[in-house]
């Protein structure tokens, strides 16, 4: 028999959980700052690929991790860049720049991967973040135990959550990539600059995605292989609607499929000859589904997302 409720309050469980959530939290942050500025990135699954390859490549030439998740930053932002100039002044379609950005970022990093390591049969090992240890935090019970088995990286992520928050809704800037994402007239009549800000944001957001993906290859292993992303991005365009484009649900979604994907995992351990593999593999996904269809229902979204603006036009 499986003691369900002894998985859910171990401390391991919660700070696999956490572990797990990290790259989405960078993601899902990432997109929602796109998305409230009024602009879909569906180049995050590749430009998590691009961040993973690019700050495990940078750690190994000798970047150091520090340096590595500065470069998957940049490569991150890179790719924001270019998604960002063909939606915003050029006012093409999201979604297939969005997809193309995917597609390129994917396979650039793949062609670097080949071309820098070209006789390689497996990925050379790094040093990854290790564990810290926070003394007055670590002697809380239960907490303690979930948050001394995470990385700097983790740490990172949750830091982010309050600075994107603090951001979008205590700072003027914040007010503006809000009010940019629902009236963009509204914006430029205040002598803002709209094209500015959507371009910020996107690359701000790419950025984060990027760093995203080096949690993969930096913290979550020590290498980077081809697939290793499976399908995180796609996971994070569903989570900003969950939630509702805010700061603070984004965390709630992104551990809540955390743990999901940590109880697979055990599930399949303990029942695993008995029900086929498969079935636990999709089923954070089919849960994910489910909370999505619920909250979609009352989502708050960005009045003027996908939606082109040209100067000059109303």
């Amino acid at each position: 028999m499986i003691d369900i409720l002894q998985i859910l309050i171990s401390e391991s469980f919660w700070a696999a959980s956490l572990r797990i959530s990290t790259p989405l939290i960078f993601g899902v942050l990432g997109a929602l700052l796109c998305e409230k500025s009024g602009v879909l990135n569906l180049g995050i699954e590749g430009i998590f690929v691009a961040g993973a390859m690019s700050g495990w490549l940078a750690v190994w030439l000798g970047a150091g991790l520090i340096g590595g998740v500065i470069v998957a930053g940049l490569a991150g932002a890179f790719f924001g860049l270019i998604h960002a100039i063909l939606t915003v002044p050029l006012g093409l379609s999201q979604h297939v720049s969005g997809l193309g950005v995917t597609l390129f970022a994917t396979s650039l990093s793949y062609f670097i991967y080949r071309t820098a390591l070209p006789n390689v049969s497996s990925p050379p090992r790094i040093e990854p973040f290790r564990p810290i240890d926070i003394p007055i935090i670590s002697d809380i019970p239960f907490l303690g135990e979930i948050m001394g088995q995470q990385t700097a990286m983790t740490w990172l992520a949750l830091l982010m959550v309050f600075i994107v928050w603090f951001v979008l809704y205590k700072t003027p800037l914040g007010i503006a990539i809000q009010a940019v994402g629902d009236n963009p007239n509204s914006v430029d009549a205040q002598g803002l600059s709209v094209y500015g800000l959507r371009i910020g944001s996107v690359v701000a957001g790419s950025a984060l995605m990027g760093v995203g993906g080096a949690f993969l290859t930096m913290s979550a292993f020590d290498a980077f292989f081809f697939g290793m992303v499976n399908g995180r991005g796609w996971v994070c365009i569903a989570l900003v609607i969950f939630a509702s484009w805010k700061p603070g649900k984004a965390l709630l979604g992104a551990v809540l499929f955390g743990a999901f994907d940590a109880l697979q995992v055990r599930l399949q351990t303990e029942v695993g000859a008995f029900v086929p593999g498969q079935i636990f593999l999709m089923a954070p996904y089919v849960l994910s589904i489910f909370a999505l269809m619920i909250a979609a229902r009352k989502a708050d979204y960005p009045r003027a997302l996908l939606t082109p603006w040209f100067k000059g036009e109303r």
